[in-house]
Parts: C-alpha cells; structure tokens; sequence
C-alpha cells in the first residue's frame, strides 16, 4: 500500500509541487523514482513567502511534511498559506503515509530504507 502511495505521487508531481521539509526529503524521495517537481521549504523564507512564491506557478500542491509534531504544525500551516494564496493543498497522501508507516518510521528521510525492508520482509520464504 506505500508503493501504492509512492506510485501517486510521482503521478502527481507531473502537475503539482511535492512541498518537503528538506533536502534530505528531497533527495529520499528521488531515490524512490519521484524526480520531478519536488520542492523543499528550506530556510530563508517565511512560510506564508514561501507560498506566494510557490502560487505564481501552481493552482495545487502536496504537502508532505513529516508525521511528527512538528511536521504536523508545519502541514496546518503551509495548508493555510498555500490556500489564502490561491492553491489547492493536497494532504491525502500525507496522511495515508502516516497512517501506514506511523508506528515504524516519522519522517520522509526515512521511507525509502523502510520500503526496502517491507520489500525484502515480502520476499522472504
């Protein structure tokens, strides 16, 4: 079911950004296949400049931040941002993500390891 997820949102990032909290969620996401239009909030904006900026070229965007407090704070609020700017957030596929994997791992560094060990798990005798 979390490649059903993965499968999603490289379909997704065709038209919409994929919003992470960091390069390190970028670069794991890459190494699941998921290379385009993965965008990380970083540092040096506000969140809500970060929205605007992100408006100017998209009507929706996906959020997926980390499962963990904080990335919980940080969905709410790009939410809220991206949305007084105009865009359509997506946080669906966050939300299956934390549901599947939430007693394992919390954070999208961590899912491509995960997913490996789920494989190698469904592939044992």
């Amino acid at each position: 079911m979390i490649l059903e997820v993965v499968d999603e949102l490289e379909h997704m990032s065709d038209g919409a950004p994929i919003v992470v909290e960091g390069l390190k969620d970028v670069e794991a996401l890459k190494r699941m296949g998921i290379k385009r239009n993965v965008v990380s909030l970083g540092k040096g904006l506000t969140v809500f400049a970060f929205c605007e900026k992100l408006a100017l070229g998209s009507g929706s965007a996906v959020i997926l931040t980390d499962w963990d407090r904080k990335g919980g704070k940080l969905a709410r609020m790009l939410k809220d941002a991206l949305e007084a700017n105009g865009v359509k957030a997506n946080l669906d596929l966050r939300a299956r993500l934390v549901i599947l994997a939430k007693k394992d791992i919390k954070d999208i560094e961590s899912l491509p390891k995960y997913v490996r060990r789920l494989g190698e798990m469904a592939n044992r005798p």
